[in-house]
This record gives C-alpha cells, sequence and structure tokens, in this order.
C-alpha cells in the first residue's frame, strides 16, 4: 500500500508556519486592505522586513538555502508546504533569506558581490529574460551585448520584469553571438543598477508591479559573466523550471483559506428562513471546490517530491502549475459568489484574490504554455501516460 501521509516533520513544520502566519501575519490583513482603498501601498518595506526578521528567530529562513550559506536546505517537499502555508494570507509577506537558484553558478568573487548580500537581504536582485517580442518564446530575446575590450556593451528593453523597480542589481539575458542564438549565443550579465540601466513601473490590476528595464549603451566589465558565455539559455531554463511547482503551491493556502470562508459564510448567512448552507447550488460550489483542492495539492507535492528524488520533474511540475492555479482562479471565483455582493467589495479580500490569482495563469508559462509542454511530452513520446506511477 502507498503511504501518502505527511511526516511527522512535515506535519510539525506546517502546524508552525500556520502559527506564525496567522499570529504575526493575518493581523495586517485590515490594513493591507485600507492601505489598497486609499491607493497606498500594501505595507511599509519596513514593516515586512520586521516580519522577515521574526521569522528568522523562529528559525524560518532560507528555506532552501543551503546550510553552508545559513539555509534551512528543507528540500522542495518542506518548501512547497511552507509556500501553502504562507498563502493563506494575502498580505504581501516572503520568507528571507534566499537568492535566485542561478546566482550559485557564480565564482567566488560574484557569490561574494551578489549571492551572499542577497541572501541577507542586503541587496535585491531581478531577473530579466521578458522582451516585448519574447515572452514565453524566450529563443526569441533581442537585447544585444557586444565585446569591447575588456567590456561589454548592453542595448535593449525587457519588460514584465518582478522586482525590476526595487532592484539595485539584474541577471540579464543578451545575445551575444547571433549566429548561435539561444544554442550557445546567449549570455547572462550580472548588471549592477548604478551601471546605467533604468527601469519604469508597469501598472498592474493587482499587488505585481513589474517593471520594463532599459539598456542604452550600458557598460558591463567582462567579468560579470554569471556562469560561461554563451550558455545564459540553459541557466535561464534552470531558472524557470526549477520552481515552477512552487505557484500552485502558494495557491494552495489562498484556496484552503477561501474555502473555510465559503464554509463559514454558507452556515451563517440566512436567504428565506434556511442558511445557504442548506441550498444544492451553494452545496455543489464548496464540494467542487474541495475536491479541485485536493487534486491540486497532491499534484503539487508530488511535482515537489520528484524534484526532491532527483528526477525530471519538468512534466509533473507544468501539470501541477496548470491544474493547481486554475483550481485556484476557480475556488475564488465560487467563494465569491457565494459571498453576493459582499464579496465584490473592498470590504472583503476576495476581490483582491480574484485579482491577484489571476497572474498565476501568465506568468512563468501561460496555461497555453503548459497545455503545449505537457501534450508534446506525450505526443513525442518524452513522457509516458502513468509514468508519475512508476
Amino acid at each position: 500500500m502507498v503511504d501518502f501521509a505527511l511526516s511527522d516533520e512535515h506535519r510539525d513544520v506546517r502546524e508552525a508556519v500556520r502559527q506564525f502566519i496567522t499570529k504575526e501575519v493575518m493581523p495586517y490583513e485590515s490594513e493591507v486592505l485600507l492601505n489598497e482603498r486609499e491607493g497606498r501601498p500594501s505595507l511599509e518595506p519596513g514593516v515586512l522586513k520586521e516580519l522577515q526578521d521574526k521569522a528568522r528567530k523562529y528559525g524560518y529562513w532560507g528555506i532552501n538555502t543551503p546550510e553552508e550559506y545559513g539555509g534551512l536546505a528543507a528540500g522542495p517537499v518542506m518548501a512547497a508546504i511552507i509556500a501553502s502555508e504562507a498563502g493563506r494570507t494575502f498580505v504581501p509577506f516572503r520568507f528571507g533569506g534566499s537568492a535566485d537558484n542561478i546566482l550559485y553558478a557564480g565564482n567566488d568573487a560574484q557569490k561574494q558581490e551578489y549571492l551572499i548580500p542577497t541572501i541577507e537581504g542586503e541587496r535585491r536582485s531581478c531577473f530579466a529574460i521578458t522582451e516585448p517580442g519574447a515572452g514565453s518564446d524566450a529563443r526569441n530575446i533581442r537585447t544585444r551585448a557586444v565585446r569591447d575590450g575588456d567590456d561589454w556593451v548592453i542595448n535593449g528593453e525587457k519588460i514584465f520584469i518582478t522586482n525590476g523597480n526595487e532592484a539595485d542589481f539584474v541577471m540579464v539575458f543578451a545575445v551575444t553571438d547571433p549566429e548561435k542564438g539561444a544554442n550557445g549565443g546567449v549570455t547572462c550579465f550580472l548588471v549592477d543598477r548604478a551601471m546605467g540601466w533604468t527601469s519604469t513601473p508597469i501598472p498592474t490590476m493587482g499587488e505585481w508591479g513589474p517593471a520594463a528595464l532599459n539598456f542604452d549603451n550600458v557598460r558591463v566589465p567582462h567579468d560579470h559573466i554569471l556562469g560561461e558565455e554563451g550558455h545564459g539559455f540553459d541557466l535561464a531554463m534552470s531558472w524557470i523550471g526549477q520552481g515552477r511547482y512552487m505557484i500552485p503551491a502558494g495557491a494552495l493556502g489562498a484556496a484552503e483559506r477561501m474555502l473555510e470562508m465559503a464554509i463559514e459564510h454558507a452556515n451563517n448567512r440566512v436567504s428565506m428562513g434556511h442558511p445557504i448552507a442548506d441550498y444544492q447550488f451553494i452545496q455543489g460550489h464548496i464540494a467542487d471546490s474541495a475536491v479541485e483542492l485536493e487534486a491540486a495539492r497532491w499534484l503539487t507535492l508530488n511535482a515537489a517530491w520528484q524534484v526532491e528524488q532527483g528526477r525530471d520533474a519538468r512534466h509533473a511540475s507544468s501539470i501541477a502549475k496548470l491544474y493547481g492555479t486554475q483550481m485556484a482562479n476557480k475556488v475564488v471565483d465560487r467563494v465569491l459568489q457565494i459571498h453576493g455582493g459582499m464579496g465584490y467589495t473592498k470590504e472583503l479580500p476576495l476581490e483582491r484574490w480574484y485579482r491577484e490569482l489571476r497572474l498565476l495563469r501568465i506568468f512563468e508559462g501561460t496555461d497555453e504554455i503548459q497545455r503545449r509542454t505537457i501534450a508534446r511530452n506525450l505526443l513525442k513520446g518524452h513522457v509516458k501516460v502513468g509514468a508519475s506511477l512508476a
């Protein structure tokens, strides 16, 4: 018999993290909603930094950061569980002590200048590959880097860059050999903001505030190449693919919290002399949400487990992202419907979640890209039906 139970350690950490989120983070929810209604940032950076410092005292720092850099090295399954618990609140809080995985590809000097300060929260990075004509098709990037003595001169534009407005350095991908293209002709550069690139905010319908980055004859020393010259595309794909399962992991927590809200409201809201929980349509919304939530949970944990076992988990991660993010969007729609007019107001967090969760079906690979990946793997025989059970 297959044992699907979480380990005692997994359950203990899940409960401890839930207590931290409930006690330390959720009390800021009313402030976040008020700030949004009045056009202010959700929370000041100092408040979020204080929360990260508190979490560090509890031992939650660098969830997947190697121990040699002061992290927990908790592993993918534990990281997914923790992300799910953090997702139970809409407060824009994230545990600290981590850095983009490709920064570990740097040499010793680069690790001292970029990796370690990023882990400690002293520096902030952003990852820039998306361009106006190269979103999901990352092979089509046009930003150029031309060698000039001991420097490279970068020209081009990147868009929808997370943390692009706040970062003090960027990992930017540029074409260094047009004839080779993605296969040997793209290089990743570590570029400080002080070197001359600029950012412009892109307004969105949710909390996510990406940026457009402009590189106009930005000079970068040759020793700021991350990894090997010409091998940037491989680095980019390792960044994009390494944690795709973490996106539905966060959505699980949000969906779970909203379903709890729906159950409570259905039991307490009386219409035509009965709690609305007595009505079949309401029961259907709750039942469908519960079934899809559980399915998404196990798809996500399966993908994380495959990563932890050292398997190629790209197919499983695509399945988890496609299903999990769609699940969260269906759940928030149903829960908002159950709450009626109040669900549509800014007095409750549902309309905020409605906007925030919609992003998950777009970034880190759209629904359409995930479907393409899944179908291609099956049609070309890269993955066999039922292979996840092998």
